[in-house]
C-alpha cells in the first residue's frame, strides 16, 4: 500500500493533487502566477474547495495570463462576481488583478517570477524531514520574509500563511511527511 501524507485523505481529487503536484518544484511563471491566485483564492477556505474550482478558474481567469488579467475592469469584475464556479469574493477578485499587474513588473525586473520568488529558498527547496503532519508549521521565518516584500511590491493576499502555503505547492519547500512516498521522489538528485 503507498504510503501518503495524512492530510490528502482518500478523495482522488486530493491523491492526484498530492501525487502529481503538490511540493514538486515549479519553475512555470504562469503556473507559479495561478498557484499564487489560488493560494490567495483559498484564504479561510479549504484547499480542497479550491482544487474542486480550479479548472473553472482557468476558464474564467484566462488561464491565468497576467496580462490580460492586469487589464480586467469593473465590466470583468462584475461577470466574475457572477460566476458561480469560482470563489465570489470581491477583495480575492481584485486581489488578482493587482498581482498580476505586480506579477508584469517583477518579471520585468528579474527577467522572470521564478528567478525572483526561488531567491526566498536560495533558488533550491528546503527539505525538512516531518515525522507527523503536526510538526509542519504554518508559516516560517522565510515566509515571513517572501510576504513582506510582495506586499511591498504591491501583492496582496500574501500574508505569510499564504506564502508557506504557496512555496508547498510549488516545491519550494518538500513538507511531505518522511513516510510519504513523494518525500524521497522529491529530495535532490
Amino acid at each position: 500500500m503507498t504510503k501518503r501524507c495524512a492530510w490528502c485523505g482518500d478523495d482522488p481529487l486530493y491523491i492526484e493533487y498530492h501525487d502529481y503536484e503538490w511540493g514538486t518544484p515549479v519553475h512555470n511563471d504562469i503556473k507559479l502566477f495561478e498557484m499564487l491566485i489560488l493560494e490567495g483564492a483559498q484564504a479561510g477556505l479549504s484547499w480542497i474547495t479550491i482544487l474542486r474550482k480550479r479548472n473553472n478558474y482557468r476558464k474564467a481567469f484566462d488561464n491565468f495570463d497576467p496580462l490580460k488579467i492586469a487589464n480586467y475592469n469593473s465590466k470583468k469584475i462584475n461577470k466574475l462576481l457572477s460566476n458561480k464556479g469560482i470563489i465570489r469574493n470581491k477583495l480575492k477578485i481584485e486581489a488578482a488583478i493587482h498581482n498580476a499587474q505586480a506579477f508584469i513588473k517583477v518579471k520585468e525586473e528579474f527577467g522572470s517570477f521564478d528567478n525572483y520568488i526561488w531567491q526566498f529558498t536560495n533558488y533550491k527547496p528546503i527539505i525538512n524531514q516531518w515525522k507527523s503532519i503536526r510538526e509542519i508549521p504554518s508559516k516560517t521565518t522565510v515566509s515571513d520574509i517572501m510576504s513582506k516584500e510582495l506586499r511591498k511590491r504591491g501583492f496582496k493576499f500574501v500574508g505569510s500563511t499564504i506564502c508557506y502555503s504557496f512555496m508547498q505547492a510549488v516545491g519550494m519547500i518538500n513538507d511531505h511527511t518522511i513516510d510519504c512516498f513523494r518525500y524521497k521522489a522529491l529530495l535532490p538528485k
